[in-house]
């Protein structure tokens, strides 16, 4: 059936339609409140903007599915772009998982912890911190004020660790503070991670008055401490509104080839928080398609929702939006464009925030981005491949005659290292050394991965690297093959004579050792094999620790795991004398003096 008569059969009604190729390729999902409406509006006699133009060139079919509301188009709508990731749709640039701070309340005495996903648990979430920096800050000041327990292994200990004497814990472990005083910390904690710093000042002043009053002075003094350390926060704190309002502010922009949003976050009239997102993204994206795209990608995994958004542009979906996030928020939610007052000024201020990160990055790519261009074109060239490959993946496998055999993946974008996406693996199932059928297994992995829409693994590239010959290259070949990834290109490059090996060719390409294109692999593959030792090492030394510890009387899984947090390898611990092991929770004194000794003797 032709693509016109096919329309004309699709109902007007709300639901998600999906642009495909000749190919069968997902092109552009979308949602409309009247599906035929919607798509005649494509292929109309009108003229589109430069971006429909070119996917009415490109379409050659169209499935859609049928929703009930326009918040069910909207939730499908996006897990179907997480999943096919189409060129024309746009998107967060977003390979992997952002970090949330945990609190387990439904625990006796819960204790604050870094997790990447968020589950349906009844614990509270705080995040997701885009920016390693500011959750580790922010970790680094809520143990200082509040002296939550940060042990794993706690329950029965007749005495206090270290934390306890440096008044970093209230030690839960041996008995020192009730549950009902413990509940009173991790409610100010909450609160805390909030950003409701003004109601924490209430609380704490108040108990500070109370303690005083009680002639509890030590205690009063604590306190007096904690409001100080919060003070000096707080002031730190750009105030932009007398009024304590709790809200985002968004504004999204284009430059050249780079499409960017700036996330301030304002709570109780203070900016707490200042996020700089990528999209990926057709140049000159539509702002209020960039908007959309943004609050539907981000506050998808966000577990606390402002009740106002302020945005540049509405997007046309803004009540879809707003009731989806009103009922995730269990309050209303609404997007707000505002014309005036200090709101726009806040507008104004994210904007600014966005402009000064965008031209930095541009001047930086500016700076070499065309010398990589041409020579990622010449890497094309070379191996004959159909796209540049602006994305490279290199795979290593590290072994010691197949023992702990472990796999790396290194990333480049754009010919440069992008090492968030950087993935490690551990080979499974391999009683034997075997680096053809490992680096069957990890490149099989990654692609199963890919499939099943997994952060992390959703793009693939336009380039695969492996570290050897002939044997890697027909393992992986066969891989690529029975996934029907046969677009994706594969080269070998053996390092004994840096031979490259590609697909279909009996004989080896061999280059001169200063072309750039062969240095640009040489560096990618020399990448990857670093990566995979340093894992093969790290591996290797908990196996060595393990194996050392279990010799001492006293000390168990646990108490192991706990070592090795804080040592990182038996070198280390090898070094340290009974005080400072003993400065590990969970470790006590007299396991502590039996591992001194036992490395001393067998020094």
């Amino acid at each position: 059936m032709e693509l016109s008569e096919k329309i004309k059969t699709i109902p007007s009604a709300t639901g998600v339609y999906v642009f495909k190729d000749i190919e069968d390729r997902v092109l552009y999902v979308g949602k409309a409140k009247s599906l035929r409406s919607r798509l005649n509006s494509y292929f109309g006699s009108n003229a589109p903007d430069p971006k429909i133009l070119m996917l009415r060139q490109q379409v050659a079919d169209v499935d859609y599915t049928v929703t009930a509301t326009e918040v069910e188009a909207l939730l499908l709508e996006g897990q179907l772009i997480k999943k096919h990731r189409p060129r024309f749709n746009v998107m967060l640039k977003d390979d992997k998982d952002y970090p949330f701070i945990r609190l387990d309340v439904t625990e006796e005495f819960p204790r604050l912890e870094v997790v990447r996903k968020m589950k349906r648990d009844k614990a509270r979430y705080f995040g997701p911190y885009p920016n390693a920096g500011v959750i580790n800050e922010t970790l680094r000041l809520a143990k200082k004020l509040f002296p939550l327990r940060s042990c794993n292994d706690w329950r029965g200990k007749r005495r206090p660790c270290l934390n306890f004497h440096i008044r970093r814990c209230v030690a839960p472990c041996s008995g020192r503070v009730s549950p009902e005083d413990y509940r009173r910390i991790v409610d100010q904690v909450v609160l805390f991670l909030q950003g409701r710093h003004q109601h924490l000042e209430k609380q704490l002043r108040q108990q500070m008055e109370d303690a005083a009053r009680s002639q509890q002075f030590e205690a009063a003094a604590e306190i007096r401490d904690q409001l100080d350390a919060l003070g000096k926060l707080t002031a730190r704190q750009r105030i932009v509104s007398a009024q304590t309002w709790n809200l985002d502010v968004l504004a999204v922009s284009t430059q050249g080839e780079i499409a960017a949003a700036q996330l301030m976050t304002v709570r109780g009239g203070k900016v707490l928080g200042n996020e700089y997102f990528r999209f990926r993204s057709q140049p000159a994206a539509d702002p209020r398609e960039m908007v959309s795209a943004f609050v539907r990608d981000h506050y998808q995994r966000v577990p606390v929702l402002p009740g106002e958004i302020l945005v540049e542009a509405m997007p046309p979906d803004n009540l879809a939006l707003e009731s989806w996030l009103s009922e995730k928020r269990g309050a209303p939610v609404v997007l707000r464009m505002p014309q005036r007052g200090q709101k726009k000024q806040l507008l104004a201020l994210a904007r600014e925030n966005l402009v000064a990160h965008m031209d930095a990055e541009n001047k930086g790519e500016d700076s070499a981005g065309p010398e990589r261009e041409t020579l990622l074109a010449q890497v094309q060239e070379l191996l004959g491949l159909e796209d540049i490959p602006w994305r490279i993946e290199c795979y290593d496998i590290s072994h010691i005659q197949g023992s702990q055999t472990v796999a790396s993946m290194v990333v480049f974008e754009r010919g440069q290292p992008l090492r968030r996406a950087y993935r490690r693996f551990k080979i499974r199932e391999l009683n034997s050394p075997d680096d053809f059928a490992a680096m069957a297994q990890v490149v099989s992995r990654r692609l199963a991965a890919h499939s099943e829409g997994r952060e992390g693994f959703s793009t693939l590239p336009q380039l695969i690297v492996v570290d050897g010959g002939k044997g890697q290259l027909s393992a992986v070949a066969g891989v690529l093959s029975h996934n029907n990834c046969g677009d994706v290109g594969l080269v070998a490059l053996a390092k004994r004579d840096e031979e490259l090996f590609l697909p279909g060719h009996q004989q080896p390409l061999v280059l001169e050792k200063g072309d750039p294109a062969l240095q640009l692999l040489q560096r990618i593959r020399d990448e990857a094999h670093r990566f995979a030792i340093a894992y093969h090492r790290r591996l290797r030394e908990k196996e060595t620790l393990v194996s050392d510890l279990d010799r001492v009387a006293g000390v168990g899984p646990a108490r192991r795991r706990a070592l090795l947090q804080a040592f990182g390898s038996i070198d280390q611990l090898r070094e340290k004398d009974a005080a400072e092991i003993a400065a590990v929770p969970g470790i006590p004194w007299s396991v502590a003096e039996e591992i001194y000794r036992h490395f001393r003797k067998n020094k």
